[in-house]
């Protein structure tokens, strides 16, 4: 495909109401997780981004039948499947790739993955993923391809090295195969981790803990159909309040899941930023103090992401970008990705006054009055991040790579025009 462009015009106020998308990282354990029934299942509020489209080829490939009867709804019925040797180019555009070794695991007794690929934001970890397999009786081999076999997985006390999002997800996945009862422990607990356990509770899985860092899963389950609908985008939800606050605008996030919101209200009202709550509506007033909280007694206080249920490392970006149009100063410390940070040099080149101190912290002082500049994205937050200073910025930016937004955020151009943004896709959609 060729690549694609925005054309940002910049300086706007906006107005009006928007309702996230699926969740992402919902979606994508989701749908490989969908392999494991040889029953039909629909997944509604899917969202219809690169992503989701590209794991959707891969689990044809394998031999599922995956149609979209909707926009957003997707039915996968995974009635008889095969442990082919999947698409590298398919598997190279997405780190997600590595979520089919649970279920064709579970479902082929083996899987060989080429490497997966997905966001340049530093080194990112496969071992929890082969610690985890390894515990629950598989042998795994890591060459040029990674290969994963296993006559019959048995339940295990499994302590994940590292609470990793996708490590847990696979994990859960091949226990709810495994006969005997499996303990995850360290395991992850974001919203998506949650929203794949009742997934698969759905299916007639037998699940306890969902939701903390240790989840008992007792195997093997007898599974069905079932629908199942994704659960909103809390990241997207956090992007919506960065651009509220830097543009200064009235915005009303419908539908926005505010049970998983209360670590990202508690980052941004470090930076003065307060959102109210409307039945299951997130609303941000325009009349914000954008005043950045000092610490007690005066010092410099810090923003840091951690594991969930703290500030999420996907908002990063989207909080250094929010911090430059607030006033004070701020050390903003994103301990997980040693490449996020490094977008920063353009919001730099836009009149941001940043001092990005290692790979790892960057000190911003805000306010400061950005400028319309060219500029490339790295990755689908940082691209996000962009595509807000650019919205709020003086001038016209043009944002490269673009397809790296539309990885993560569904038709964001249009949605963001609707509320009053002008932003221009090239090539236009057809």
């Amino acid at each position: 495909m060729p690549p694609i462009q925005y054309i940002v015009e910049g300086g706007r106020r906006l107005s009006g109401t928007i309702e996230p998308s699926g969740n992402k990282n919902s979606a994508l354990p989701i749908i490989a997780a969908a392999l494991l029934t040889e029953h039909p299942v629909t997944l509604t509020n899917v969202p219809r981004i690169r992503d989701t489209e590209t794991l959707v080829e891969l689990c044809r490939s394998v031999g599922a039948s995956a149609e979209w009867t909707e926009r957003n709804t997707l039915q996968i019925h995974a009635k008889e499947i095969r442990a082919a040797d999947l698409d590298p180019a398919l598997c190279a555009r997405i780190r997600a790739s590595i979520l089919l070794a649970g279920p064709l695991l579970a479902r082929c007794g083996e899987v060989a993955l080429p490497p997966p690929g997905g966001d340049v934001i530093g080194r990112r970890r496969l071992d929890t993923h082969f610690l985890a397999f390894e515990q629950l009786g598989a042998t795994v081999t890591a060459t040029h391809r990674l290969e994963f076999r296993a006559s019959k997985l048995k339940g295990a006390d499994v302590f994940l090295d590292e609470p990793s999002v996708t490590a847990t997800e696979n994990a859960l996945v091949a226990a709810v195969a495994a006969r005997g009862t499996t303990y995850l422990r360290n395991a992850a607990s974001e919203p998506h981790v949650q929203d794949l356990a009742n997934f698969l509770i759905a299916l007639g899985a037998k699940i306890e803990g969902v939701g903390t860092n240790t989840i008992i899963v007792h195997g093997p389950a007898t599974l069905g159909s079932t629908s199942f609908a994704i659960q909103p985008d809390h990241i997207e939800v956090g992007s919506l309040i960065g651009l509220a606050a830097v543009t200064r605008s009235p915005l009303r996030i419908a539908r926005a899941g505010v049970e998983h919101l209360r670590s990202i209200r508690m980052g941004f009202e470090r930076l003065g930023i307060v959102c109210g709550i409307e039945g299951d509506d997130l609303v941000v007033p325009s009349n914000q103090t954008m005043k950045i909280h000092d610490d007690f007694g005066g010092h410099v206080p810090k923003l840091e992401d951690q594991p969930w249920p703290a500030f999420p490392a996907d908002l990063m970006s989207i909080a250094i970008v929010t911090a430059t149009q607030c006033d004070g100063v701020i050390l903003m410390h994103e301990k997980m990705f040693e490449s996020r940070m490094f977008f920063v040099d353009n919001l730099i080149a836009m009149g941001g006054r940043i001092v990005l101190c290692d790979p790892h912290r960057a000190i911003v002082a805000g306010p400061s009055r950005l400028r319309g500049a060219p500029m490339n994205s790295p990755d689908i937050r940082a691209g996000m991040a962009m595509l807000l200073a650019a919205v709020c910025a003086n001038g016209t930016s043009t944002i490269n790579n673009a397809d790296q937004i539309e990885r993560g955020y569904e038709r964001i151009d249009e949605r963001l025009n609707a509320l009053g943004a002008k932003i221009k896709r090239i090539p236009a959609r057809s």
